[in-house]
């Protein structure tokens, strides 16, 4: 009895911290400016954010290259469109949280 306890807790924090990073991950995509070049589902300048993830699902250690990407910007993986860097726009730790964001879709 007490296993499942702890599997159904374990389960229930689980989705609480996926529900946070998401709620998080879309207000600091707002915040970074994200959102005036990217949608969730559909292109807008650049990719959608669903496409980034599909892209990238099941590559590991992707974050840190993508937190790099993101902040550095730079152009030829998605287009002819450069992507600006963003450094200063976010802290170090709400990139990784809007990165972590963007590969949960």
């Amino acid at each position: 009895m007490k296993f499942i306890l702890g599997m159904i807790t374990a389960g229930l924090l689980s989705i609480g911290t996926q529900v946070a990073i998401a709620a998080d991950g879309s207000a600091l995509a707002q915040k970074g400016g994200c959102l005036a070049c990217h949608g969730v589902d559909k292109k807008i300048l650049g990719p959608a954010f669903k496409d980034v993830a599909a892209k990238y699902k099941g590559q590991k250690d992707i974050e840190d290259t993508l937190i790099k990407k993101v902040k550095a910007g730079g152009s030829g993986v998605w287009g002819p469109m450069p992507m600006p860097s963003n450094a200063g726009k976010l802290s170090d730790d709400e990139f990784k949280t809007v990165v972590s964001w963007i590969l949960a879709l």
